[in-house]
């Protein structure tokens, strides 16, 4: 038992002076290194500051690319209605005076037919009277 005390008395003794130790202070070398190192980090966040401008530049470019792209294509869709409604105006008139021609065929024809009975028989095969 005595010696047990006495190993762990020895052992305390021991543990105590380790803690009491003193640290080793910095020397130039590490000041030098602590001092190239925050360089080094100064240096990168500058290159992260330009990549981020650098980043917004781009994404103002791509919104105005987008707008443009937007704006192109607003225009071509107005372009073909303009186009379709000018191209067609000209065959619906055309429509329009053939059809208006056509009715005054058939009562022309309607006003011979009431005078003359092989016309009238003609229309009426056709389907016209």
């Amino acid at each position: 038992m005595k010696k047990l005390l006495i190993i762990i008395l020895s052992i305390f003794i021991l543990g105590t002076s380790v803690s009491f130790a003193k640290e080793i202070p910095f020397t130039q070398e590490d000041r030098e290194r602590l001092i190239r190192v925050e360089e080094g980090l100064k240096a990168v966040n500058q290159r992260i500051d330009s990549l981020d401008k650098r980043i917004d530049d781009l994404k103002n470019l791509m919104y105005i690319l987008i707008s443009v792209i937007f704006a192109q294509t607003i225009g071509v869709v107005g372009f073909v209605i303009w186009d379709r409604r000018t191209a067609l105006q000209p065959a619906i008139r055309k429509n329009k005076e053939l059809e208006e021609r056509q009715d005054r065929v058939e009562k022309a024809l309607r006003e011979l037919a009431k005078v003359d009975s092989r016309i009238a028989e003609i229309l009426k095969n056709a389907g016209l009277l």
